[in-house]
C-alpha cells in the first residue's frame, strides 16, 4: 500500500497544471450508454475512479480504450445492463448507470451502493424520479431493478439537490418520449457539463446548473466528442496550498467562475487571489487571518473543500468555527490534524479551530479522498516529516499529486507498499 511523504518547510513558487474535472468525466462515460458508434471524451485525469468506471463499462459489453487523456467508448455487441457489487463498492458514482440503462434497454439491474466513509448517500430520489417516468423498481438481495419499455417524460421534484440523482434523471429523460421537467435540482458545474454533452448527443436540455431544468427527450442520440471542464476542487486543494506555505503559485487552468464561494473566504482571510490568463495566481501578502465557513450545495462553499481550508486555518490568527452541512461525517482527518498539533474542537457538526503557531511531521492515516488532500497540505509547513498512509484515497481524485507539487518546489515522494 502506497504512502506520501512530506518534508515540511517549503513555500511552493511556480504554475501547477489542473486536469480535467473526475466528478464531470464519470457521468459523461455513463452517457456513452444512450448511444451506439463511437464517443470521445477528451482531457480525463488518469484515476483509479475513470479505470472503474471504464471497466464497468467493458464489463457490460461496450468497447473502451483508457488512455487519458483520452478515453473513447463504442458499442461492440449486446450491452449486459448489470452493474455487479464488484464495482459499485469501489465507487458509488457507478449508480450512475441506471438511468442511461433503464432508458435504452428498458431494464436495468444495479448493485445498491453500500457504506460510505464520510456518511449515508441515499439513492431514493434516483428511485423515486425513475418511478415518475414510468419505471417499475423493485429492491431484491442488495441490487436495484427497474424495468420500463418506455419511460415517459413527468414533473419530477427532488425532496433535496442531488448531484447524481439529478444527473442520473438527465441522462433517463434525454431518451423518454416527451417532455420532463426536473425542480431542485444540484447547480454544479458538472451537472451543467453533462447538459452540454446531451446536447451534443441531440437531446434538448435547458437549464442544466440551474435550479430548474426541462429536458425534450429523444428516440436516439448520436455519439459525440467532447474535452471535460478543470476540476474545480484539485484546483481549489492547489490554491490553499499554495497559501498555506506563503508562496506564489499560478493555478494553470482554475475555472474561478466556479471558485468564488473558496476566493472570498481565502480573500477574507488574507490571501491574494487574483485571474491571471487562464489561471488564478495566489500569494499572502500578509497574517493569515481566521475564517468561518459553513458547506453548502453549489454556489456556496462546497463541502470537498471544507478538509483542506480547516488545515489553512489551523495556522491563522485567531479562531475559525466551521460547519458542515453536507455530509455527517466529513471530520474524519479532525484527529490526524490534531495528532501533527492543531487545535480543533469538534461538537456536532461544527469544528472550532484556534490557530497554532506551526505544525509538527508525523505518520497520519488517510480516511478519504478529500481527508487525504488536507493532510498532505499539512505536510507541506509541517516541522519535519509527514507520512501520509493509505493514499489509495487521494489516487481517486487527484492526477500526480505529488509530481505536480514537487514540480513547484515541494520535498514530496510516494513510498511504494508502504506498510498501511
Amino acid at each position: 500500500m502506497d504512502a506520501i511523504r512530506v518534508r515540511g518547510g517549503r513555500s511552493l513558487v511556480g504554475t501547477i497544471p489542473v486536469s480535467g474535472a473526475k466528478n464531470a468525466a464519470l457521468p459523461i462515460l455513463c452517457a456513452t450508454l444512450l448511444s451506439d458508434g463511437e464517443s470521445t471524451l477528451r482531457n480525463v485525469p488518469a484515476l483509479r475512479d475513470i479505470e472503474t468506471t471504464s471497466a464497468l463499462l467493458g464489463f457490460m459489453g461496450r468497447r473502451v480504450s483508457c488512455a487519458p487523456p483520452v478515453v473513447t467508448v463504442g458499442s461492440s455487441g449486446p450491452v449486459r445492463p448489470e452493474a455487479p457489487y464488484e464495482f459499485v463498492k469501489q465507487m458509488r458514482a457507478s449508480v450512475l448507470v441506471l438511468g442511461p440503462l433503464l432508458a435504452r434497454y428498458g431494464k436495468v439491474r444495479v448493485s445498491l451502493p453500500g457504506g460510505c466513509q464520510i456518511g449515508t448517500r441515499p439513492v431514493d430520489q434516483h428511485l423515486k424520479g425513475l418511478e415518475a417516468l414510468g419505471a417499475s423498481i423493485q429492491l431484491s438481495h442488495g441490487y436495484i431493478q427497474a424495468e420500463c419499455a418506455r419511460l415517459k417524460g413527468a414533473e419530477i421534484v427532488f425532496d433535496m439537490p442531488t448531484v447524481t440523482g439529478t444527473e442520473n434523471l438527465m441522462m433517463a429523460a434525454a431518451l423518454a418520449k416527451g417532455r420532463t421537467t426536473l425542480v431542485n435540482c444540484a447547480e454544479e458545474p458538472e451537472v451543467e457539463e453533462l447538459g452540454r454533452v446531451l446536447n451534443k448527443m441531440g437531446a434538448r436540455v435547458e437549464g442544466a446548473g440551474t435550479h430548474v431544468m426541462h429536458i425534450e427527450g429523444r428516440d436516439a442520440l448520436d455519439p459525440f466528442d467532447h474535452a471535460v471542464i478543470p476540476d474545480r476542487i484539485e484546483a481549489g486543494t492547489y490554491m490553499v496550498a499554495a497559501a498555506m506555505t506563503r508562496g506564489d503559485v499560478l493555478v494553470d487552468g482554475a475555472p474561478l467562475e466556479h471558485l468564488e464561494a473558496l476566493a472570498a473566504k481565502l480573500r477574507k482571510a488574507g490571501v491574494e487571489v487574483s485571474r491571471e490568463g487562464g489561471g488564478v495566481r495566489v500569494r499572502v501578502p500578509g497574517e493569515l487571518r481566521g475564517v468561518d465557513v459553513t458547506t453548502a450545495p453549489h454556489p456556496g462553499f462546497p463541502t470537498d473543500m471544507q478538509a483542506q481550508l480547516m488545515t489553512l486555518m489551523t495556522l491563522a490568527a485567531g479562531r475559525s468555527v466551521i460547519t458542515e452541512t453536507i455530509f455527517e461525517n466529513r471530520f474524519m482527518h479532525v484527529p490526524e490534524l490534531v495528532r501533527m498539533g492543531a487545535n480543533i474542537e469538534v461538537h456536532g457538526n461544527t469544528a472550532v479551530v484556534t490557530g497554532v503557531a506551526g505544525l509538527e511531521g508525523a505518520s497520519v492515516m488517510a480516511t478519504d479522498l478529500r481527508a487525504s488532500a488536507s493532510l498532505v497540505v499539512a505536510g507541506l509547513v509541517a516541522n519535519g516529516e509527514t507520512e501520509v498512509r493509505r493514499v489509495y484515497h487521494l489516487d481517486r481524485g487527484y492526477e500526480r499529486m505529488e509530481e505536480k507539487l514537487s514540480r513547484v518546489g515541494a520535498d514530496i515522494a510516494r513510498v511504494r507498499g508502504a506498510e498501511g
